[in-house]
C-alpha cells in the first residue's frame, strides 16, 4: 500500500502483535537494534505473570497487576501450535508474558498547543495513561483515567495557576461533562493523518469482510485484498452471551471518539471513555472500533461489537464512508449508505 513502507514500519504499526509469526525462529533484537529500546507494555488484566519460557507451561517468574507499565525487550513465539496466538513478550529478566494481556505502549511526551480552535481538536493519548482530573489543578479530584492510544476532544488549553502548565479541558461525550488532562500527555492529530484514503477508488469498489471463525478483517478495493487484521469479536461472559451479527451492513454513522459504557462493572460491564475510531454498523450500537484495553485479537472478546488495534480501527476509519471531517464529531447519513461490511461465520 505504501512503496516507502519498512519492515520496521510494519512492526510499530501492527503493535508488535503478530510481528513474531512472520519469524518465528530469528529474534527480532537480531534484525532490528533499537527497536525495543522505548518500547513498553501495559498489563491489561487484574494480574499478569510472567514464566521463564514463552508458554503457560513455564515456571512462574513475577506477578503484576492492572496498569503496571514494563518494559518489552523482545518477542518470543509459543510452541504451542494450537494457540490462536503465539506471540509473548520478552519482559527484561523477569521473563515472558502472554501478549494479548500487554497493550504496547510508548511515552511520548509533547509540547502543548495553547490556541484550540473553536469547537475542538481531536487529540491522543501517547503516555501508557494519563489520569483526567475534575479541575485543571494536580490537587483536584480524580476524574478518568485515559490510556495510550485513545481519542478524546480537546476544547480548551489552560494554564495552571500553581505553575503555568498547560491542561487541555476534554469533553466526556457520553455525559456532556469536561475534565482535564495534563497537556503534554496527549498529542494533536493533524489533519494531514486524518485525511481519507484511496480517494481514486469508487465507492462501489470497497468492502469490508470479516470472518468471525478465523477472527479475520478484509479490506477490499476492486476485489483486491489491500488490508487484512485480526479481530475480536462477541464472547460469551458470565452475564449473557454477546455475539456479533452475521449479514450485510454498511458504515452509516462514524465518531473518531467516543465514551462507551453499559452495564455493572463488576459483573462485565464497561466504562471506555475515548474509545477511537468508532464505524457502526447498526442501530442498536455495534461497530467496528479500536481497542485499547486488551491486545488479545484473533480471539472473541468483545460485547458484540468488532474489536481492532488503535492503528487498524484508524486506517478503516480512513478509508471507509462516510467521511468525517477533522473538524466534526461524527457522520451520520441517514440513509444508512456507507462502506459495504459483510460479516459471516
Amino acid at each position: 500500500m505504501n512503496a516507502n513502507f519498512t519492515r520496521r514500519d510494519f512492526l510499530k504499526w501492527s503493535g508488535l502483535g503478530l510481528a513474531g509469526l512472520f519469524m518465528p525462529r530469528l529474534p527480532l533484537r537480531s534484525v532490528f537494534d533499537d527497536i525495543f529500546d522505548s518500547q513498553q507494555g501495559r498489563v491489561t488484566t487484574n494480574l499478569l505473570w510472567t514464566y521463564d519460557r514463552p508458554a503457560f507451561t513455564g515456571k512462574q517468574v513475577k506477578l503484576f497487576w492492572r496498569d503496571l507499565v514494563l518494559p518489552i525487550t523482545d518477542i518470543a513465539i509459543s510452541d504451542d501450535q494450537t494457540a490462536y496466538n503465539r506471540v509473548w513478550y520478552q519482559i527484561g529478566d523477569q521473563g515472558y508474558a502472554y501478549s494479548g494481556d500487554i497493550q504496547p505502549v510508548q511515552t511520548v511526551l509533547n509540547a502543548p498547543v495553547s490556541d484550540i480552535p473553536t469547537g475542538g481538536i481531536l487529540g491522543e493519548v501517547s503516555v501508557p495513561f494519563t489520569d483526567a482530573l475534575d479541575k485543571p489543578d494536580g490537587s483536584s479530584p480524580f476524574g478518568y483515567r485515559l490510556y495510550y492510544e485513545s481519542v478524546h476532544w480537546i476544547t480548551r488549553a489552560i494554564p495552571s495557576r500553581q505553575d503555568g502548565k498547560i491542561w487541555y479541558e476534554v469533553l466526556d461525550d457520553k455525559w456532556n461533562q469536561k475534565v482535564y488532562a495534563p497537556g503534554e500527555h496527549l498529542r494533536i492529530l493533524s489533519a494531514d493523518e486524518l485525511s481519507p484514503l484511496s480517494t481514486d477508488i469508487p465507492d462501489a469498489q470497497k468492502r469490508i469482510e470479516v470472518h468471525l471463525n478465523d477472527q479475520l478483517l478484509f479490506a477490499y478495493e476492486n476485489e483486491h485484498p489491500v488490508f487484512v487484521t485480526r479481530v475480536a469479536s462477541g464472547e460469551a461472559f458470565s452475564n449473557g452471551t454477546y455475539t456479533t451479527p452475521t449479514g450485510s451492513f454498511t458504515t452509516y454513522h462514524k465518531r473518531p471518539t467516543r465514551h462507551m459504557a453499559a452495564g455493572d462493572l463488576a459483573a462485565n460491564g464497561f466504562d471506555l471513555p475515548g474509545v477511537p475510531w468508532v464505524m457502526y454498523i447498526t442501530e442498536s450500537g455495534i461497530s467496528l472500533h479500536g481497542t485499547y484495553w486488551h491486545n488479545d485479537f484473533g480471539h472473541p472478546h468483545s460485547h458484540g461489537c468488532v474489536n481492532l488495534s488503535p492503528s487498524a480501527a484508524k486506517w478503516l476509519f480512513r478509508w471507509t464512508k462516510p467521511l468525517v471531517a477533522p473538524q466534526d464529531e461524527f457522520a451520520y447519513d441517514v440513509f444508512h449508505r456507507g462502506t459495504k461490511v459483510q460479516i459471516m461465520e
